[in-house]
């Protein structure tokens, strides 16, 4: 299921990603595939409804917004643009790391 937006990573976030995915499948050997489903499940929620995250605090640039991936224990940032119908992911951050990434 796509929604209305596409989805593009940024290549910083990709790197994140990738890494975290690559930990989740070497050490969560009970659940190995919950990085990629709970990933993908939100990838198809922002698509479909880019609105749907809180606004990010103590990030520059402007309009980012960050969705939680619960089983995880990781946000994604990102941002809509409009007039491209466009979602872009700009960071993966661990919630346990405090702060927000440098955006």
């Amino acid at each position: 299921m796509s929604g209305p937006f596409s989805v593009r990573i940024v290549s910083s976030a990709a790197r994140a990603i990738v890494e975290a995915a690559e930990w989740w499948v070497a050490n969560r050997t009970k659940a190995p595939d919950a990085f990629a489903v709970e990933l993908e499940r939100a990838l198809q929620l922002l698509a479909s409804q880019p609105s749907i995250g809180a606004q990010a605090r103590n990030v520059t640039l402007v309009g980012v917004r960050r969705i939680h991936l619960p089983r995880v224990h990781y946000h994604l940032y990102y941002r809509v643009t409009s007039e491209s119908k466009t979602v872009e992911i700009l960071a993966l951050w661990h919630t346990k790391r405090g702060g927000s990434p440098d955006l």
